[in-house]
């Protein structure tokens, strides 16, 4: 099995790289699956339902997301209506709209699940995403691969959970930072395939896919106006994974940028 994982999408810029890379990257890595993070797809604040239209009929399978999902009114409708699209298990009430754990089978590719989870380190309160991990894979078959979106600030939170899970998880990958790391490797003793952060799928010339002007002059005076997507050209980063049984054989870092 081949599956791509995606950084999350920031704005316009990163939709339309999704839509214009994509194609490319499918051809490269012919992915059996695609899970994306959605959750600054939106103006980089949350994800409409017309938004995650454009990012499922462009290839993505799955769609996960982190604390910017819920920033919308509009949320429990998303989530209800699109079982898609995934919420960080942890940060709602487990009978609340949507859900952070599901199964996904297609036709002629088998099936896999996946869990998305939000961390606690510099973020908003939430339960404990190890307590809530342990609790959802029990709910699983545990012969199918199974991956894990830990959306979080902390390096050192990510890689705790990492360990936490090897031998369960297929591959455990961090989302939220916008910033790829390079340390993608596969576990010892459980096999598990791990990478801190995806990065993103967003503008190159932004700060984390906001407009750099607009970034640089709140460090240098305190406030900003409004946040604004930066434009193109964008990237597409991720994690490309191919798996013998449910773990990984091969882990390689995904960066795709448009024509600068």
């Amino acid at each position: 099995m081949k599956v791509l994982m995606l950084g999350d999408i920031y704005g316009k810029t990163g939709r339309e790289a999704i839509v214009s890379l994509l194609p490319k990257l499918k051809e490269i890595y012919q992915p059996d699956w695609i899970i994306a993070n959605g959750e600054n797809a939106t103006a980089g604040n949350g994800l409409s339902a017309k938004h995650a239209k454009v990012i499922k009929e462009s290839g993505i399978d799955v769609i996960t997301s982190g604390n910017h999902i819920f920033a919308r009114a509009d949320w429990p409708d998303v989530l209800s209506s699109h079982e898609y699209i995934l919420r960080p298990h942890n940060m709602a009430p487990d009978d609340d709209a949507g859900s952070g754990c599901r199964i996904f089978t297609k036709k002629d590719k088998g099936s896999i699940a996946v869990i998305n989870l939000a961390g606690r380190v510099f973020m908003e309160t939430c339960r404990c995403p190890f307590e809530t991990f342990d609790r959802l894979y029990k709910t699983l078959p545990s012969d199918i691969p199974l991956f894990v979106d830990f959306h979080g600030e902390a390096t050192s939170e990510k890689l705790a959970f990492f360990w936490h899970v090897n031998g369960r998880a297929s591959v455990a990958y961090g989302t939220h930072t916008h910033v790829q790391t390079s340390d993608n490797r596969i576990l010892p003793n459980g096999g598990t395939g791990i990478l801190t952060d995806l990065g993103m799928t967003g503008a190159i010339n932004g700060i984390i896919g906001v407009d750099k002007n607009t970034v640089v002059g709140r460090f240098l005076t305190g406030y900003s106006e409004k946040f604004l997507c930066a434009q193109a050209p964008g990237k597409i980063e991720g994690l490309f994974a191919e798996l013998d049984g449910k773990f990984p054989k091969k882990l390689e870092l995904v960066r795709y940028p448009q024509n600068i």
